[in-house]
């Protein structure tokens, strides 16, 4: 494990270690696919298991026990999940808009919050500033580096993750958070700056990332571009 502490006040600049996402040497299904096998990674999940239709990956969590990942779903495709499967807490995962996943819910289904599907290229840079008055940590970890920004008396601030599946592959971040009473002091952007970095130094050419419709704001602003929505589906508990 490697681990690395930044106290506020480290030089650096506020560019982020990214391209403009255009030139990704990626097409669309390669991301979706690099999107799956980083979040296995980062939520320590079963390894994705390929099917002709997509991918099966078993979360183990009550919220979500397993989930199907469709990369070009379709309505019969979608309509026959949610006719077969019967254990609450199974996900459905696609790239088609709420609006037409929502025309095909079966009962018991619910819509998960919009997605999107975003991804940039990778390039190091200096490390980035750390505000005054905050604190950053980052650590490594089987092909997973956590950022966590705390104040001075270690109070949560904000955090996120970014796994590298591989040598070489795409990365993908996840779990993006800044605490209500921290935002918009550049926090967000920090943690993204350091993962993006931590991913360059490590080999990746690109990131992948699912982003809320909040989250996307703030990607676009560092350089994403977004390839489409992600809009996910699961079978609640009976009432």
């Amino acid at each position: 494990m490697t681990e690395t502490i930044t106290s506020s006040g480290a030089g650096g600049t506020d560019g982020l270690g990214v391209g403009p996402g255009l030139d990704l040497g990626l097409g669309l299904a390669e991301l979706k696919r690099a999107w799956v096998e980083g979040w296995v990674v980062s939520r320590a999940a079963a390894p994705p298991v390929e099917e002709p239709w997509g991918f099966t990956v078993d979360v183990g969590l009550v919220p979500q026990v397993r989930r199907y990942v469709l990369p070009d779903a379709d309505e019969g495709l979608v309509r026959m999940f949610m006719r077969t499967v019967t254990a609450p807490g199974t996900w459905i995962k696609c790239f088609l808009e709420p609006e037409i996943v929502e025309a095909w819910l079966a009962p018991g289904w619910a819509l998960d919050t919009p997605g999107f599907l975003m991804a940039t290229r990778l390039a190091p840079v200096p490390e980035p500033r750390c505000p005054g008055g905050y604190r950053l940590r980052t650590w490594t970890r089987g092909g997973l580096t956590r950022a966590l920004v705390t104040t001075g008396d270690h109070a949560f601030a904000a955090r996120g993750q970014i796994a590298v599946p591989a040598p070489g592959a795409a990365a993908v971040i996840d779990q993006i958070e800044t605490a209500p009473d921290h935002q918009r002091h550049g926090l967000g952007s920090l943690v993204m700056h350091t993962l993006c970095n931590a991913a360059a130094a490590a080999g990746s050419p690109a990131a992948v990332l699912g982003a809320t419709t909040e989250g996307r704001a703030l990607y676009e602003h560092l350089g994403w571009t977004s390839y489409g929505p992600l809009t996910g589906a699961v079978l609640t508990p009976p009432a």
